[in-house]
C-alpha cells in the first residue's frame, strides 16, 4: 500500500483520496469543493490595511468575455457615423459623463461609478487576452499564474471561515490557483440556481450514521496522514474537514437564490447572468471575499449592433440591480464592484459596416463601491475612440487598483515553487486619483 501510494503520480493520489473518503462517507460536495480547503484565519479574517484607502472587503468581479465594444457601451461618440453608427448617448446621474444608450440601468447609478475609459492591453488574442486580464502576467508554457481571486485570497485570507472565500459563476478556468494552494482557487457555480450542488448528506444516511462515518474515517485515517506528509494529502484532509463543516453550517443557505423573493429575481432579470449577479450579492453579504460572474458573447466581428445591444440589456439590467441592492443594504462600501473585458473592438465599423475587430490599444472598464468616488470618468479617448489621451491605465494598473481598494501590500513579493518573485499586479500602478 505504502509503495504504490508513493510511486503514483498527483492524481492518482488525488483520485485515491477522494473515492475513498466518498464511499465511506457519502461525501459528494467534497471534490467540488477541493479549492474551498483552506488554512486558519483565525477568528476574524480581518485584512489589516496598509497605506491605501480603499474601503472594500468583497469583490464582484463582472468579465464581459469576448471583448466588449467601448464606443456602443461605456466610451459612446455620437454623432461619428463611422465608429458610433446610429447609437445615441443619454445622460447619467454624473455631471458631464454619458453612456450609451444600451445602458439607462446603469446610468441611473452613475453616481456610485467610476469609468476607467483609458485602458489598453498588451495581448490582442481571447486566450491570452483572458490570461492576462487575470492574472497580471503574459501567458508562458513553462508557469501557470494564479488569477487575481487567488491572489485576494493568499494575501488577505478568508472572512467567512466556513465558506469558500472565492467563486466563479459561469465561464470556463483560465488559469486557476496556479502555483498557490489549492484552497485559494475558485469554486465553480455552473447554474445559480442551482447554487452549490451535492452539499446535503445522501439520502438514507442518517445524521447518526453520517457521524459515526466521519469519526470513524478521520481514526482511519490518522495515521496515514501522520506518515504521508504529501501536499495533496494534507490538502484533501484539510478539503473534507472543510466540506463537513460546511454541511452543517447555516451559511450554507447564501448559496440558494430561490430565498429571494420573486422582485428580486426580477430585478436582476431571470437569466443566467442576472441570477449570477444575485447570487454574487448573496455571497458577499455572507462575507465570501471574492466572486467572479461571467457574460460572454462580445465576440462581434459580425452583426455587432444588434449583437452588443441584446448582450448590453442582460449587462446593464443586472449590474444596475447589484449597484442599487448593495447600496441599499449598505454593502456598497465594503464591496468592490468591477467590469472588464479581455480587450475593446475596433472602433471604426468594419466587416460591411457591421462588425468590429479586436483593439486591446483602447477600451473601457469601471469600478464602483469599496472607496472609488463615483460620478466620474477617468481617462479619455479621442474623437474617434482610438487612442488614449488622457488618464492611461493598463490591466497591472488595474488589478493593483483593486488590491488597493481592499488595503492588500500590492509590493509584497511570493516566491513559485520555482524560486522565481511574483506580486499581484506585477509592477502595475494603483490609480490612487480615482478614490
Amino acid at each position: 500500500m505504502k509503495r504504490m501510494f508513493n510511486n503514483a503520480d498527483e492524481i492518482s493520489r488525488r483520485n485515491f483520496m477522494g473515492k475513498v473518503a466518498k464511499t465511506c462517507l457519502g461525501l459528494s460536495v467534497a471534490p467540488t469543493l477541493a479549492n474551498a480547503a483552506s488554512p486558519n484565519f483565525g477568528d476574524t479574517g480581518i485584512v489589516k490595511r496598509g497605506a491605501g484607502i480603499g474601503t472594500a472587503r468583497s469583490v464582484i468581479y463582472l468579465y464581459m468575455g469576448g471583448g466588449m465594444s467601448h464606443v456602443d457601451t461605456l466610451d459612446p461618440k455620437e454623432g461619428n457615423i463611422p465608429v458610433a453608427g446610429n447609437v445615441k448617448s443619454i445622460k447619467t446621474t454624473a455631471d458631464n459623463v454619458l453612456l450609451s444608450e444600451f445602458m439607462p440601468n446603469l446610468a441611473k447609478q452613475m453616481h456610485h461609478v467610476c469609468l476607467f475609459r483609458g485602458m489598453s492591453s498588451s495581448q490582442g488574442a481571447h486566450q491570452q487576452g483572458r490570461y492576462f486580464l487575470h492574472t497580471s502576467y503574459a501567458k508562458r508554457g513553462t508557469i501557470m499564474h494564479p488569477e487575481i481571486g487567488s491572489w485576494i485570497l493568499k494575501l488577505g485570507g478568508k472572512l467567512n471561515p466556513t465558506l469558500p472565500g472565492n467563486v466563479r459563476i459561469g465561464g470556463g478556468n483560465n488559469s486557476g490557483n496556479g502555483y498557490f494552494e489549492p484552497w485559494t482557487g475558485a469554486l465553480p457555480i455552473g447554474n445559480p440556481k442551482a447554487g452549490l450542488q451535492h452539499s446535503k448528506r445522501p439520502d438514507g444516511v442518517s445524521d447518526k450514521q453520517f457521524d459515526a462515518r466521519f469519526d470513524l474515517s478521520r481514526e482511519l485515517n490518522k495515521a496515514f496522514v501522520s506518515r504521508y506528509t504529501n501536499r495533496e494529502v494534507q490538502t484533501y484532509k484539510t478539503m473534507y474537514d472543510d466540506a463537513f463543516q460546511l454541511m452543517a453550517s447555516k451559511d450554507l443557505q447564501a448559496f440558494d437564490i430561490l430565498n429571494e423573493d420573486e422582485k428580486a429575481i426580477e430585478m436582476y432579470g431571470d437569466n443566467a447572468f442576472g441570477q449570477g449577479c444575485l447570487l454574487a450579492r448573496r455571497l458577499v453579504e455572507n462575507n465570501v471575499r471574492f466572486v467572479e460572474v461571467s457574460h460572454g458573447g462580445w465576440d462581434t466581428h459580425q452583426n455587432n449592433m444588434d449583437r452588443v445591444q441584446q448582450r448590453a440589456a442582460v449587462m446593464d439590467q443586472a449590474l444596475g440591480a447589484l449597484l442599487k441592492d448593495l447600496n441599499r443594504r449598505g454593502l456598497l462600501e465594503s464591496t468592490l464592484v468591477v467590469l472588464s473585458t479581455e480587450f475593446g473592438r475596433t472602433p471604426k465599423l468594419t466587416n460591411g459596416g457591421d462588425g468590429r475587430n479586436h483593439f486591446p490599444k483602447a477600451f473601457s472598464y469601471l469600478m464602483a463601491g469599496g472607496g472609488i468616488a463615483g460620478g466620474q470618468a477617468y481617462g479619455k479617448t479621442d474623437k474617434d475612440a482610438a487612442n488614449v489621451i488622457e488618464g492611461g491605465c493598463s490591466i497591472t494598473g488595474f488589478n493593483a487598483t483593486m488590491a488597493y481598494a481592499l488595503g492588500l501590500p500590492i509590493d509584497k513579493v511570493i516566491m513559485s515553487p520555482s524560486g522565481r518573485p511574483f506580486r499581484i499586479a506585477d509592477k502595475g500602478k494603483p490609480v490612487t486619483a480615482v478614490f
